[in-house]
């Protein structure tokens, strides 16, 4: 079993630097990456999780937050990449109906409320914890890398 790196703390003072994170990660994320976004109600993994889509699509790509739907999926030149919202599974298990397995393994899968997938958590994944600390738009990003992801770091200037 693969442990996870050290954590790296990230200041991340304004939207600006909120896209600058999600487009760098955007840079090195490959099929089969899962992006796990934490954090409170109205912290920004919307927002981050839009900066990095758009990265990979269009800069004027919609991108709604899929709390109602659960799932949106756009389509990069690298693959597809699927934007999920757990946040009203009452189970884990609901997760596949969505397809979740199969993402896992063909699109990148960026995951807001991942705590909700409980034991089905792939090993292989970049944590992102958010928080927010000096007011609306000045934020912390912790991330936790596992597998090859400290590596892929260090190509994004972080670990």
């Amino acid at each position: 079993m693969t442990s996870p790196a050290e954590t790296i703390a990230i200041e991340l003072a304004g939207l600006p630097a909120t896209r600058d994170l999600a487009e760098c990660l955007a840079r090195i994320a490959k099929p089969g990456d899962v992006i796990a976004l934490y954090g409170d109600l109205g912290v920004g993994k919307s927002e981050f999780a839009r900066f990095f889509i758009r990265h990979l699509t269009d800069p004027d790509e919609e991108v709604p937050s899929p709390t109602f739907t659960l799932l949106q999926t756009y389509e990069s030149e690298a693959c597809d990449i699927c934007h999920f919202d757990l946040y009203r599974l009452e189970r884990p298990e609901e997760a596949f109906e969505l397809g979740i397995e199969d993402a896992f393994h063909e699109c990148i899968s960026i995951i807001e409320w991942p705590e909700r997938l409980g034991p089905y958590m792939p090993r292989n994944r970049l944590d992102v914890h958010l928080i927010i600390t000096k007011g609306k738009n000045h934020r912390q990003a912790t991330l936790t890398p596992h597998a090859d992801w400290s590596e892929r770091l260090r190509a994004c200037g972080h670990g």
